[in-house]
């Protein structure tokens, strides 16, 4: 069939052909785009969670606890580096509860993050909320925990993020992996503990045990029978993915007989550390080779803690198990080299070796030029109580702070305030130094800096700029802070005891090869120096230092803590320390959500839409039209 040019189309004619035809290549690229989304979403994985409470027995008696899907601990996610997944949490238990995804960075979805009253309300019993995890460069151990009170104590479980598909380890192949999650139990209902503590003022019982895998082995009364128990080849490697999910205390922990080479931590690969024990800091992560080179037999691996203020003096034991022909003993070695309580040179030997891999495939680019400083001190005060009736000191209540700020808990969670601009949730002036300066760690200290104030506080930081924080701790309710940046990874440039002095200290910083973490530990009347870039706006940078700084992550509910946090989608906002008071009046709205828009959607849309888009159309309904995630 041949064509013939119309003879009446003019110059107007031919124009306006052009336009439709333009029009019809927008529709196309825009069809096109929407086909690929939508392929896209179908084929982002998903799994289905319910909380409930579940009835285990240890330490010789039973109780309900709340688990996911019935397991302590929890349930294992496996994904790939860059992967995504999409997790359905149906809430069947009796508190309100939210999940975190801990060292996941999460860009540009912060609704998923998890951090209650702050980037969502929480999970009502009875509600389901679908949260979608995006990973970018983590590769390695990270985990996954409640945010809401002390639920995190049996609410949370490993995340395995393997190389991306034809990629390598940085280290030697291992033979297999083990996940080993370090935790603590409570004889008592964990929630009951936590009520009665808050409305006392004083401090909560500390933890009855700790376990290995939910056991907590031999050492304890009625625990033998359920000892954990890897079973290894003699001559074979394993990569044992380590996790701290200890409520309250950092942790030594060894393996009798046995070296250990540290290759990652936090989702991030390190310089190999040869050692025969690690110190491990709540919430952090490490990936661990051993190697099983010694006469086969039975060895204890075993776990206690690094002294605090109040601190569980037990310990935890496992058993590596040679699988072969032998005459097994009749109790496992136990590893003679594992630190005592209080050996503070052993903590501070072993952090001192963390340094970054700094390769070609994984560079270090800490910032050198610093935009914004932020000098935070962390402390554990108190506040006072009518007649001093509360079990804190000299009859006050216990509070924790940030530069004297303790947070309280807004009526608003803090992301859709921010999102709704819903004014009076929040001030923008969390003080970049201490209010007070004067000697941090002295043994006597000026009475105006036991009280903190009280008040929901942020810092309002420039979008990808470059941020140095220095925390110091303060002689007051003296311990190890852990401190954990959400959405972000941050390098640890330096730390040290004593006041921080901004003059000489900074010039020992590691500029060169700092470990890339996403949790770290501020010592005991010491002082960490972290730098980060903040570059994955929306996202709350928190410290957790909750009602004992940090060590207790209750996250939220009538909780003394503090927080650093970062909100926004052009700008980073941080909080300050918290109050809090437990809600349980707060609806969450019950809906059904599918998997959230993914990363190709916003090239459907103008960049000035981006913010709206963030807030209005992050979480579809699976029938019909566009819902909110927050009402």
């Amino acid at each position: 069939m041949s064509t013939r040019k119309h003879p009446f189309l003019g110059v107007r004619g031919k124009m306006e052909l052009k336009k439709k035809s333009s029009k019809l290549e927008l529709l196309g690229f825009f069809l096109l785009n929407m086909f690929v989304v939508s392929m896209a979403r179908k084929t982002i994985p998903s799994v289905n969670w319910v909380v409930k409470e579940t009835k285990y027995t240890r330490l010789c008696s039973s109780k309900k606890i709340l688990t996911v899907n019935g397991l302590f601990p929890g349930p294992t996610l496996y994904l790939r580096k860059g992967g995504r997944l999409i997790v359905n949490v149906h809430n069947h238990g009796n508190y309100n509860v939210t999940i975190h995804w801990h060292g996941a960075k999460q860009p540009r979805n912060p609704w998923s993050d998890g951090p209650n009253y702050v980037t969502q309300c929480p999970i009502k019993p009875g509600a389901n909320f679908s949260y979608e995890i995006i990973l970018s460069r983590e590769e390695g151990t990270l985990w996954w925990h409640a945010h809401s009170d002390w639920s995190r104590a049996t609410v949370h479980g490993p995340i395995i993020v393997y190389p991306k598909i034809g990629a390598t380890y940085p280290f030697p192949k291992p033979h297999a992996e083990v996940p080993i999650v370090l935790a603590s139990w409570f004889k008592g209902d964990v929630m009951e503990i936590l009520q009665s503590a808050l409305a006392d003022g004083g401090e909560p019982n500390k933890s009855d045990a700790f376990t290995i895998n939910g056991q907590p082995g031999d050492l304890y009364n009625c625990s033998k029978h359920g000892t954990f128990k890897v079973l290894v080849h003699y001559g074979k490697r394993y990569l044992l993915r380590v996790i701290n999910s200890v409520m309250n205390e950092e942790m030594f922990f060894a393996i009798a007989q046995h070296n250990l080479t540290v290759v990652g931590m936090d989702g991030e690969y390190i310089k190999p550390i040869e050692t025969d024990y690690i110190m491990i800091t709540p919430g952090q992560t490490m990936d661990i080779l051993l190697t099983a080179n010694k006469l086969p037999s039975h060895y204890y691996m075993a776990g206690r803690a690094y002294a605090g203020v109040v601190y569980d003096n037990t310990t935890t034991t496992a058993i590596v198990k040679y699988i072969g022909n032998y005459t097994a003993p009749s109790t496992p070695s136990f590893p003679s080299n594992l630190p005592n309580y209080t050996d503070i040179d052993a903590a501070t030997n072993f952090t001192n070796r963390i340094r970054a891999l700094a390769t070609k495939d994984y560079p270090v680019n800490v910032p050198r030029k610093v935009d914004t400083r932020l000098y935070i001190t962390i402390s554990l005060g108190s506040v006072p109580c009518v007649n001093d009736s509360c079990d804190g000191p000299n009859g006050s209540r216990i509070a924790a702070s940030l530069n004297n700020m303790s947070f309280v808990d807004p009526g608003v969670d803090l992301l859709q305030a921010y999102y709704k601009k819903i004014s009076g949730i929040y001030e923008t002036n969390f003080p970049s130094v201490p209010l007070y300066f004067f000697n941090f760690t002295s043994d006597d200290l000026p009475d105006n800096v036991y009280t903190p104030l009280k008040a929901t506080k942020v810092k309002v930081l420039e979008f990808n700029s470059s941020v140095e924080i220095v925390f110091q701790g303060i002689n007051i309710g003296a311990e190890n802070h852990p401190l954990h940046l959400h959405g972000h990874s941050f390098y640890v440039v330096g730390y040290g005891f004593g006041n921080f002095d901004n003059k000489t200290d900074p010039k020992g910083y590691n500029l060169v090869d700092p470990p890339l973490l996403n949790t770290v530990g501020v010592p005991t009347n010491g002082w960490a120096a972290i730098r980060f870039r903040a570059n994955n706006p929306g996202f709350n940078t928190k410290g957790r230092v909750d009602y004992r700084d940090g060590r207790l992550d209750k996250e939220s509910g009538k909780s003394e803590r503090s927080v650093v946090h970062a909100l926004s989608l052009g700008q980073t906002l941080e909080l300050g320390n918290e109050y809090g008071i437990y809600r349980e009046e707060w609806s969450h709205q019950i809906n059904n959500y599918t998997a959230a828009p993914t990363l190709l959607e916003p090239l459907l849309i103008n960049f000035s839409d981006l913010k709206k888009l963030a807030y209005d159309s992050i979480w579809h309904k699976s029938r019909g039209g566009v819902s909110r995630s927050f009402e």
